[in-house]
């Protein structure tokens, strides 16, 4: 009898040391009653776990003198959750509310798209290949993953004419083009004329016959034509030979007067510049020829040049009388060129935020025509899809392409219930029993 009062009085030691607990969250009960048309789904009390629904609702017990529930939320996998507030019940009555759950709508199956593809050959190999305008690489290529329809294949390479054509691609089929280009004519023809006629002529310092002259194949390029005769002064110019044509040059040789004055005759590459005597505007260089500075007095003289976005010239020149002296500048870029390039990017789903190097460049998708050449990494975002990042190369005068496919962001797990804490306090009074049996 003693040790039954011994064990009594151990469990009830133990229930008096839970009781503070439930004490602390409130004296007297009241239940709140959740009906629900779906069986299987769980409820929690402000995130708080409470049990599933059976039989079409659940009963929890609440102290209500304790901190009082604020709302409740039921869920079930393949149904749209719900949630509601709560108010608490008083001692001894029950608070009953509703959800109903409605089943998520199944999406309708989009059928697969049945892509094509191009297949891209040219003559010469190597040609850059463009698909509807952007570039894809250098022939022979597969361009893969083509929607059907009808496209602009264009190729291009240095020195040879370019090269357009459309092609059709129809659903799991490879469309075969073919670019052949044709070389471009890289000589021209000079005729050349002065006044008076019978001049010398002499093209990059060789000599070549006498007016009228005409002078065949020569190269697509820029060259020194000097005319030249007895009792004229000398004629000189720049002229440009265009490929697979003919340009006519026509030049007046002026007679040497008898005086202490000579020319001076201006050219600059390019053309353009303002050109100034001693601190004298004296006009502009033409873009063909040279700038004519009459009745200049003998003697030394400062010519200076200047353009915009070009570094200024200056030389001093010695005019002799009756006599041509020549002055012709390259001008030289005040800045270098920058090496830029163009990038298009696109996404499946549209309507992704696109980054470059980690700054905001826009929607996608879309096409940059001013970007630094190099390597760059573009970074997709769109809520619900899981980032995308791609390292590409820009390329100068070229477009680079970056497509990107988004993976849906995957879902949390839901939480799992509670462990209810008095099967501990069980365990706990049956192992005092066991070692007070031991005894």
């Amino acid at each position: 009898m003693k040790r039954i009062l011994f064990v009594m009085s151990i469990f009830c030691c133990l229930v008096l040391a839970l009781v503070p607990a439930a004490s602390a969250i409130g004296g007297d009960e009241g239940w709140i009653t959740i009906n629900c048309n779906v069986n299987g789904a769980t409820v929690s009390f402000d995130g708080d776990y409470k049990g599933i629904i059976n039989g079409g609702s659940l009963t929890v017990p609440v102290f209500t003198t304790g901190a009082p529930y604020q709302s409740f939320s039921v869920e079930k996998s393949g149904y749209t959750p719900y949630s509601g507030g709560l108010s608490m019940p008083a001692a001894g009555e029950t608070g009953t509310y509703y959800a109903t759950l409605n089943p998520i709508p199944t999406p309708t199956p989009v059928p697969p798209v049945n892509y094509g593809s191009i297949y891209v050959e040219s003559s010469p190999s190597g040609v850059q290949v463009y698909f509807n305008g952007n570039y894809r690489g250098l022939a022979p290529l597969t361009i893969s993953g083509v929607w059907p329809g009808t496209y602009t294949v264009h190729a291009e390479l240095n020195g040879y004419n370019p090269y357009s054509t459309t092609t059709t691609v129809y659903p799991g089929q490879q469309s075969n083009v073919f670019c052949p280009l044709s070389q471009q004519d890289t000589s021209g023809t000079l005729y050349i004329l002065s006044s008076p006629s019978n001049a010398d002529v002499t093209l990059d310092g060789i000599y070549k016959g006498k007016t009228p002259l005409t002078l065949n194949n020569l190269a697509a390029s820029t060259h020194i034509l000097q005319l030249d005769h007895t009792g004229y002064y000398d004629w000189k110019s720049n002229v440009d030979v265009p490929a697979g044509g003919t340009r006519t040059i026509s030049g007046t040789l002026n007679p040497i007067p008898a005086s202490n004055t000579g020319w001076i005759y201006v050219s600059s590459s390019p053309g353009g510049a303002a050109v100034t005597l001693d601190g004298n505007t004296m006009g502009q260089t033409p873009y063909s020829g040279s700038l004519k500075l009459e009745s200049v007095q003998a003697g030394d003289h400062t010519v200076a040049l200047s353009l915009s976005g070009y570094q200024p010239y200056t030389t001093t020149t010695r005019v002799l009388s009756n006599t041509v002296s020549e002055v012709s500048a390259i001008l030289q870029p005040s800045t270098p060129i920058s090496a830029r390039g163009g990038l298009s990017v696109s996404s499946v789903p549209a309507g992704s935020n696109v980054f470059l190097d980690n700054n905001f460049i826009g929607i996608s998708p879309l096409t940059l025509n001013d970007v630094s050449a190099g390597s760059h990494i573009v970074t997709f975002k769109l809520e619900g899809y899981t980032d995308y990042s791609s390292t590409t190369q820009v390329n100068v005068g070229a477009i680079s392409t970056v497509s990107a496919a988004l993976s849906p962001a995957e879902q949390p797990t839901q939480k799992s219930g509670a462990v209810p804490f008095m099967v501990c306090g069980a365990l706990a009074i049956i192992g005092l029993l066991t070692i007070r049996k031991n005894h």
